[in-house]
């Protein structure tokens, strides 16, 4: 397995080192409908079904911009955006990227809708939904779960590697988090290859929470192999978008942020 944060760049492979954030990476058939007929083309109907065809359209057509240039990128899905001919496009293993609606150019990064009192991010939402039904899908039995002391007020999902200092700083406060009525949820993210072996082995121990609260104070541990989720995990962050750690999430699939205080931690879940 390659550790590197995917990004879109033509003249080259899709997947490559980014930017820091916090500590960074090292390296339906219920839309389906019944067939229209000349007899009845609703309104709706139709337009529902002009949509479908232009995203599979585009599905299509950066498939084959893809395999034109060597870019080995899988489109999962694609959906409009509230930018006129722009397409949100979710691919697989890879951050999601925006695209024109006739394929032929490609957006990364930020696209922000001005106008109102405060900048709104056009793909928050999109990427958040996106995000949620990925989350729905974890085995929480997969997962090193911090339980929240009291009434569980909140739970929040957190990529995180036992290398990475601002993850050691968050889970210093893991009592204080905890008392907030936070329950923790610990996914898997490796910052680099070199670091996949000490997360197997907290995966592969016995008691998960006590193998990471050694390793995360630094101390060593002993080398375990077992069949484990820390490549899907990984793999999984990079869906999402993560490139760095701690990246935390709640439930609906927001990103809340990197490293927080309980307090900011806090605020964020209850704004």
């Amino acid at each position: 397995m390659t550790f590197t944060r995917s990004k879109l760049f033509i003249a080259s492979a899709l997947a490559t080192t980014v930017a820091l954030s916090a500590c960074s990476n090292a390296n339906n058939d219920e839309n389906k409908q019944a067939p229209l007929t000349a007899s009845t083309p609703a309104t709706g109907e139709a337009s529902n079904l002009s949509e479908r065809n232009a995203q599979q359209r585009l599905i299509t057509t950066l498939g084959e911009h893809f395999k034109k240039v060597g870019i080995p990128a899988k489109v999962l899905d694609v959906k409009a955006t509230e930018v006129p001919n722009l397409y949100w496009v979710s691919l697989e293993g890879m951050p999601s990227v925006y695209a024109t609606s006739d394929g032929k150019y490609i957006i990364q990064g930020d696209i922000v809708r001005l106008g109102d009192k405060q900048l709104h991010n056009v793909s928050d939402s999109l990427q958040a939904e996106v995000n949620k039904q990925l989350l729905s899908q974890l085995n929480k039995k997969d997962l090193i779960v911090y339980k929240a002391k009291g009434k569980t007020k909140h739970v929040v999902y957190v990529f995180t590697d036992v290398s990475c200092p601002y993850c050691h700083k968050l889970h210093e406060h893991m009592n204080e988090i905890n008392a907030k009525g936070i329950e923790v949820r610990y996914i898997a993210w490796p910052r680099g290859e070199q670091f996949m072996p000490t997360m197997e082995s907290v995966w592969c121990s016995s008691d998960r929470q006590a193998a990471f609260n050694r390793a995360i104070r630094n101390e060593q541990l002993e080398p375990a192999t077992c069949k484990n989720p820390v490549q899907d995990q990984y793999k999984l962050g990079l869906n999402m978008g993560v490139n760095g750690t701690p990246a935390i999430y709640n439930q609906e699939g927001v990103y809340l942020g990197g490293y927080l205080t309980p307090e900011e931690l806090d605020t964020r879940l209850n704004n």
